[in-house]
């Protein structure tokens, strides 16, 4: 296996597979969330007759609905279980998403410069070396092309937030979903995707209100946020 992946990591996502498509699953989340990042993702790229790739798609939540919008998507992940998931959902929805089971790694020695569009979203926070996805995403992309980040910052509101309030207080998510030490700051991604040859674009905020129950985009980005870059010629 790619050393730049966590075993129990891969196992927790696996044990929950089933449960994916569920939107009341531990996955609600992903599901309130992923209208807003595909409209912010739509509004960059235009996704509509572009190659796209999403990277750690999962049961492909993100995949299906990039689909949807007229994109042609190959999707990557390292959990066998949430790649079936994936292929079984494809037979409700009638769409077509290409999976694969590879880490962004050797997808890119396999595949450099194929992608207009490349999204690691909500998946950076749970690998080894995030320098490593992001240089992957970097070469997986054609120059000029975009790729698109999410992930949660580090600081003491973020802890509050992403771990005391979602998984123990709000229950938003599974005890142990995250860890605190892998969260990255802006700062922190913005120099790894430099390093690969990535210009940092935008950068926004995704926030939860826990009255409403719902999620917003705006430019704290003090615990959850996105990051839009292109890569230079």
């Amino acid at each position: 296996m790619n050393p730049n992946s966590d075993p129990i990591e891969l196992q927790k996502f696996s044990d929950l597979a089933h449960r994916w498509w569920d939107p009341e699953s531990e996955f609600k989340p992903l599901h309130q969330i992923n209208p807003l990042r595909l409209d912010w993702i739509d509004q960059h790229a235009k996704l509509a007759d572009k190659e796209v790739l999403d990277v750690g798609c999962g049961g492909g939540i993100l995949s299906e609905s990039m689909a949807a919008r007229g994109a042609r998507v190959t999707g990557i992940d390292l959990s066998e279980k949430a790649l079936g998931v994936a292929r079984l959902h494809l037979f409700e929805s009638g769409l077509q998403v290409d999976y694969h089971h590879a880490s962004a790694e050797d997808f890119a020695n396999a595949h450099p410069a194929r992608f207009d569009v490349v999204t690691c979203m909500e998946m950076l926070e749970h690998v080894p070396d995030p320098a490593s996805t992001v240089a992957a995403c970097a070469r997986l992309v054609k120059p000029g092309g975009q790729v698109f980040f999410s992930t949660i910052n580090r600081n003491p509101k973020s802890y509050l937030f992403a771990i005391i309030g979602a998984e123990y207080i709000l229950r938003l998510l599974p005890r142990g979903t995250h860890d605190y030490a892998k969260f990255i700051k802006p700062s922190e991604l913005s120099r790894h995707a430099r390093s690969a040859g990535l210009v940092p674009h935008e950068l926004i905020g995704m926030h939860y209100n826990p009255f409403t129950q719902t999620y917003s985009l705006g430019r704290n980005t003090d615990v959850n946020y996105l990051m839009s870059t292109v890569r230079e010629r």
